[in-house]
Formats: structure tokens, C-alpha cells, sequence
């Protein structure tokens, strides 16, 4: 393949030579006035170009024949060629980047509102059903939402251990306001504490809402992360520069035509597709993981629906507290009974009120609220511009050819093949840097692929695993070892006491890894988290520690 590129350019420049050589009117000095005109539209001081074609022997890109160029045109002409390219790489992420933040804001709202509507429904509903069972015990309910919302927006904490946190400290407050005519001390509600779960007190209802919730958030939280990594890797690689060698084969393709007279010509093709292949090989490596990233995006998307989905459970959160409240009304009698039998008899309170005083005001009974059809739309949107995304980083040097580069509409004798006018023989390269090892058109050195890529390689595995995680009903919490240290932070070491005097559980602030915070998390979160977590370390450690634990535990998808 090197050889036949080689003799490729060998007969250009032979036929180039002896044209010359027999006098061709294509060699006899002409008028430069068209490269004038584009030298000037680009800005550049029109004093530069020459009023005929010159010798091109100082030329360091362009072929060495004549020319409308010198040195300094074909620097200024390198310099914006180099530009050009970037600034188009940059616009084909932007446009992909914006419809990722649009598919996150959308989703997002969507899944917020669900949890505001569940909470706005409760503070209607539960103080004239329950009185001030409810009332004084408000501020449970409440932090119960603020720390759903807190775990969706990527915050570290253990869902489980947070609602059974919520529900030992309910029973707490609900059997003492059941109760008024008792002294209750902390250590009789110990004792209620470690039969609560034989006890059921509040009936079926926080086995069911744990097991719905943990699967419903989870995806939720999975799928608004994966937009926000996808958008941010595109971010992050728009970014790449270009190197050297790519910024000549560039100014090759788009402005050497021009120094050579020949500015009507055209890239041709398969010319323009190998210097793009060339000048991207690294991006193009993100190919196979990015697909990863967005099939498994999609699929999730299958958890949203059902009993378990995040469109039934997110909004419904406040109808299995109404179950949980009933179910502890109806059995007042029976577990207070159990809870003597178990703890003994507390002492009588002298100046509590009577145990009739403090009736319970009654039975609450709500409807779950029929789906609007709003995330069935998204969903349908989502998968549709995700499939269609799915080819992004291959299909960009073909993209960037056609839209940016204005190449020729067909590879014939009339195209600009690098050296001149005429068709262009190499073939087309493959995608992807150990692709690019003959490439006739850009040097690629195939051991030193870009670091920036490789890291957002890492990035896109990580939240694929995230997401099969999730697709399975479990949340793994791998480290985020992206280098701006995105992410809610760590939790903290929190006293006991502080945390949760009676709950006989691991506190989920002895959690150390890091989430993918989702866009709005409080800065003052992500700042009380990270303080209070253990020292990091180096990224480029991390990266190679997951490398080989992800290659060697890859989760099998079911």
C-alpha cells in the first residue's frame, strides 16, 4: 500500500514535470487575480500576492511548481485552513451537543415534575386525613423528598438505607403521637426499632415502595447521567487541536489548488476522506464504546414503563406513604400489644394527655394519576436521535467533506487530487487509528493515541456499565475519574449521633465513590461531600485500575 502511494505521487509529479517540459499553456505564468480575490476575502493584506505566478520552489506544502503563493501567503493560508477545520469540528459537536442538553432538560423536567406533583399531593391531602399525625411529623415527609431529589440529581446516597432511615424514624414519631399517654425514652424506641421489621407496623408498603423506587430512580438517574456524559465527551473532543501534520494535509486539500492556479478544482472525494480519516483517526476510536453508550441509553428506556417504571413510581411516591399511615392506624391495637409484649410496659406519662384525646382522622384513599403521554413523546424522540447519532464519530470526516469542505461531486479527471488536476487512485483508508498506518495523506504515528480521547474512551465504558447496572435493577457507583472532577462528591464522615441515632444500619455516608452529578446539584452539595471524603487518587491510576477491572468483570447483559 506504501509503495503504490508513493508511486502514485511519483506519476504526478512526472506528468507535472514533463508538461513543463512540452510547454502546456497549464505552465506558462497566468494572472493571479482569482487567488487575489479569495487571499482578500479572507482577510489577508493584498500586497501578499504576486500579479503573476511565480517560481514555487520556497513553497513548504503545496506542490513546488508554479505559483500565486509565497511563503507568507502559504503560512497565512496553513494557519486558516487549520482554523477552518476546527471551527467546523467544533459546530458539528455543538449541533450534537445541543440536542443531547435538549433530550437531558426534557427528561429532566419531566421526571422533576413527578416528584413535585407527588409532593404537592401529599401536603394537600394528608393534613385533613390525618390530622396531626401528619402535621407534626411534616418535616419527615419533607426531608423524605429532598433526599429523593438529592439521589436523582446524582448525589451519594444509598436509596435503600435512606428510606428505611425515613421509616424507622417515622415510627419513632407516629407510635409517640399514637401514644401520648406514655413516657417513651429513647431506649423503649430502640427497642421498637429492632422489632420493627418483624413487627411490619406499617404493612407491605415500604417493602413495596423500596423495591419500585430503587428500580424507578435508578433508571431515571442512569439515563439523565448518560445524556450528560454523552454531551460532555463531545465536549471535551471538539476540543482536541489538530496536529501538525494533519494542519499541512489540510492546507493540502482545501487552499493548495488555489496557489497552483487551479482554484475552480475541487477536493476529490476519496482524497478528502483519507486526510480527514487521517487528521481524526483518534476520535474515531470513540466509535465503539459511544455505540455502547447509546444502545444501552435506549434499552433502559424500556424500565420506564409498568409498575416498577419511573413514570408510575416517581409520581405515585406519596400514595404508598397514604398506605404505609393506614396500615399503622389499622394496627394500632396489635402492635402496641407485640411492642409491651417485646419491650415491656412503659411508664405512664402524669401529664400526657388521655390515650382517646388523639384520635386518628381517618383513612386515606388516592387514585394514581393516569400517565399524560409526556415521556412516552420523549422517549419515541430519544430513541430516534440517539440511533441517529449512533454513527457520529465514523461518519464525520464523510460529513465534514461534504458540508465544510465543499469536495467534488464525483472523483474525475476535473477534481483536485493534491498535486493537480486529475483523479485521485489511493483507496480509501479505514476508520480509527491503527487504520491509518499507510494513509498516503497524513503521517499518523499509531503508538501515541491522543490521552484526552482515550480518558473519554474510559468515561463512555463507565457509564455503560452504569447503565446495564441500572437495567438490572442495581446501582453501582464507579469512581469518576474524568479530569474535571465533575461529579456530586463523596459523602462524608457523619457522627452517629448526627446521622441517625437509632438506625441500626450502615450509614450511606460511609460510601466513598463518586457519582456523575447531573446539571442543577448545589455546588454547596458537591463542596460538603468532597470535603469530607478520603484523599483521591491520581485520575491516570484510576483510569488504568478500571481498565483492568472493567475488562475483567464486564458485566454480563441480560
Amino acid at each position: 500500500m506504501e509503495l503504490r502511494a508513493r508511486g502514485w505521487w511519483l506519476l504526478c509529479a512526472a506528468a507535472a514535470l514533463a508538461a513543463c517540459a512540452r510547454g502546456d499553456p497549464a505552465s506558462k505564468s497566468r494572472s493571479c487575480g482569482e487567488v487575489r480575490q479569495i487571499y482578500g476575502a479572507k482577510g489577508f493584506s493584498l500586497s501578499d500576492v504576486p500579479q503573476a505566478e511565480i517560481s514555487g520552489e520556497h513553497l513548504r506544502i503545496c506542490p513546488q511548481g508554479y505559483t500565486c503563493c509565497t511563503s507568507e501567503m502559504e503560512e497565512n493560508l496553513a494557519n486558516r485552513s487549520r482554523a477552518e477545520l476546527e471551527t467546523a469540528l467544533l459546530d458539528s459537536g455543538r449541533a450534537l451537543q445541543a440536542m443531547l442538553a435538549t433530550q437531558l432538560r426534557g427528561f429532566d423536567d419531566h421526571f422533576q415534575r413527578l416528584l413535585n406533583d407527588s409532593e404537592r399531593a401529599l401536603q394537600e391531602a394528608f393534613p385533613g386525613a390525618f390530622g396531626e399525625l401528619y402535621t407534626q411529623s411534616a418535616k419527615a415527609f419533607r426531608d423524605l423528598y429532598t433526599e429523593l431529589r438529592r439521589y436523582y440529581r446524582g448525589a451519594n446516597l444509598h436509596l435503600e438505607e435512606t428510606l428505611a432511615e425515613f421509616w424507622a424514624r417515622l415510627l419513632e414519631r407516629l407510635f409517640r403521637q399514637l401514644h401520648p399517654q406514655l413516657l417513651l425514652p429513647d431506649e423503649y424506641l430502640d427497642c421498637l426499632g429492632k422489632q420493627a421489621e418483624a413487627l411490619r407496623p406499617f404493612g407491605e408498603a415500604p417493602r413495596e415502595l423500596r423495591l419500585r423506587a430503587t428500580r424507578a430512580f435508578v433508571a431515571a438517574r442512569s439515563f439523565v447521567q448518560g445524556l450528560g456524559v454523552a454531551s460532555d465527551v463531545v465536549r471535551k473532543v471538539a476540543q482536541v487541536p489538530l496536529g501538525p501534520e494533519c494542519s499541512r494535509a489540510v492546507m493540502k486539500l482545501v487552499y493548495c489548488a488555489h496557489c497552483l492556479g487551479v482554484p475552480g478544482a475541487r477536493p476529490c472525494p476519496d482524497y478528502c476522506r483519507n486526510v480527514l480519516k487521517g487528521c481524526l483517526a483518534n476520535q474515531a476510536d470513540l466509535d465503539a464504546e459511544w455505540r455502547n453508550l447509546l444502545d444501552s441509553m435506549v434499552l433502559i428506556t424500556d424500565k420506564f414503563w409498568g409498575p416498577s417504571g419511573a413514570e408510575s413510581v416517581i409520581g405515585s411516591v406519596h400514595l404508598w406513604l397514604a398506605e404505609a399511615i393506614n396500615a399503622l392506624q389499622d394496627n394500632k391495637d396489635t402492635l402496641t400489644a407485640k411492642v409491651i409484649q417485646g419491650c415491656g410496659n412503659p411508664k405512664v406519662n402524669p401529664q400526657g394527655p388521655g390515650p382517646e384525646e388523639k384520635r386518628r382522622r381517618g383513612k386515606l384513599a388516592l387514585q394514581e394519576k393516569p400517565p399524560t403521554g409526556t415521556l412516552e413523546k420523549l422517549v419515541s424522540e430519544a430513541k430516534t436521535q440517539l440511533r441517529d447519532a449512533q454513527d457520529f464519530w465514523i461518519s464525520l470526516p464523510g460529513t465534514l467533506c461534504s458540508e465544510k469542505i465543499a469536495m467534488s461531486a464525483a472523483s474525475d479527471d476535473r477534481c483536485w487530487n493534491g498535486m493537480a488536476k486529475g483523479r485521485y487512485l489511493p483507496e480509501v483508508m479505514g476508520d480509527g487509528l491503527a487504520n491509518q498506518i499507510n494513509n498516503p495523506e497524513v503521517e499518523v504515528d499509531i503508538t501515541k493515541p491522543d490521552m484526552t480521547v482515550r480518558q473519554q474512551i474510559m468515561q463512555l465504558k463507565i457509564m455503560t456499565n452504569r447503565l446495564r447496572s441500572a437495567y438490572n435493577g442495581d446501582d453501582v457507583d464507579f469512581q469518576d475519574a474524568s479530569d474535571d472532577g465533575s461529579g456530586s462528591g463523596s459523602g462524608g464522615g457523619c457522627p452517629d449521633d448526627v446521622c441517625g441515632r437509632r438506625v441500626n444500619k450502615k450509614s450511606s455516608s460511609s460510601r466513598t465513590t463518586l457519582t456523575h452529578a447531573l446539571p442543577g446539584l448545589s455546588e454547596r452539595e458537591g463542596q460538603k461531600s468532597s470535603a469530607a471524603s478520603c484523599p483521591q487518587p491520581h485520575p491516570s491510576l484510576l483510569l488504568l485500575l478500571l481498565t483492568l477491572v472493567l475488562s475483567a468483570a464486564r458485566p454480563r447483559w441480560r
